[in-house]
């Protein structure tokens, strides 16, 4: 008997992340071309933002039942205790479909130790949520006390993030016709904030530069003990800005560590390319 952490790929781990930490990921589906793909797994997002780039809108769906089944099946036979932590329940139904799921099988199932948490987190903020209870898999903490590291994160975890064209967004159904069109011939840039597990439009701001700035500022303004905890930076295939900003937040506080990660299908297929999202530990709790 383990205790294994499940996640979807609406957390923007990589494999090697997974590997190293013992993760086990379920993927969303991605719609491209009419074909369905398995989110980082039958393709990646460098395809997803070259078609954007194009001009192609691919489309996303959460984890299938089955793959919830055929995941938490396996488990429950061989005497696991599971934590499933999930993609924000407002942006996405993967929540909604696991926790049914776990009221199926724990119908056949019914001493399977199984917790489907909704994280109300997405990206890389996500994904550093995940690592943490992972972490606390490896360093031999109970069940109880990995449930608990997990809500003080997803509790406490900062998403501050800028698209590159607010194009995307507003084929996402984000933002108006008007406020993209306006937006990209002001060369405006939305500063956006995820609020309850939604996302909200915190400030508009004028050129690249700016916004990074601005970026920091609210770092200063939300973070706690900046210098002393993991940051994350996702990106839609702009890792050169991302290890600008990276750079920038070094320079500023001597973190100990910045995670660069690219974001993944499920996300960028709204986001779009270009995306740049910082994510950091909070003194508010969000409960």
């Amino acid at each position: 008997m383990a205790i294994k952490i499940l996640a979807d790929s609406a957390s923007d781990l990589t494999q090697s992340d997974c590997e190293q930490f013992g993760v086990e990921m379920l993927p969303l589906t991605v719609q491209l071309d009419g074909e369905n793909y398995e989110d980082g797994v039958t393709i990646s997002s460098k395809k997803i933002y070259d078609a954007m780039r194009e001009g192609k809108s691919p489309k996303t769906a959460q984890v299938s039942p089955q793959a919830f089944q055929d995941a938490f099946e396996k488990h429950a036979k061989a005497g696991d205790d599971v934590i499933y932590l999930a993609f924000s329940s407002e942006l996405s139904g993967t929540y909604q479909a696991g926790k049914l799921m776990e009221e199926q099988v724990k119908e056949s199932y019914p001493d399977f130790n199984l917790h489907v948490i909704d994280t109300k987190c997405a990206s890389l903020g996500y994904g550093l949520v995940v690592l943490k209870a992972a972490e606390a898999v490896k360093n031999g903490k109970t069940i109880e006390e990995i449930l608990s590291i997990s809500k003080h994160y997803y509790e406490h975890m900062e998403h501050i993030f800028t698209v590159d064209d607010l194009e995307y967004l507003y084929r996402g159904g984000r933002v108006s016709k008007t406020a993209a069109f306006v937006g990209t011939l002001l060369k405006v840039k939305p500063l956006l904030h995820m609020e309850d597990g939604k996302l909200i439009p915190l400030e508009k701001i004028r050129g690249s530069k700016k916004v990074f700035k601005r970026m920091l500022e609210v770092m200063e303004e939300r973070g706690e003990d900046l210098s002393n905890q993991t940051i994350g930076i996702s990106h839609g295939d702009a890792l050169e800005t991302a290890e600008m900003i990276a750079s920038m937040i070094k320079e500023k506080w001597q973190v100990k560590e910045i995670k660069i990660n690219m974001i993944g299908s499920s996300i960028g297929a709204h986001a779009g390319p270009g995306t740049i999202a910082i994510f950091f530990l909070n003194d508010n709790s969000k409960a």
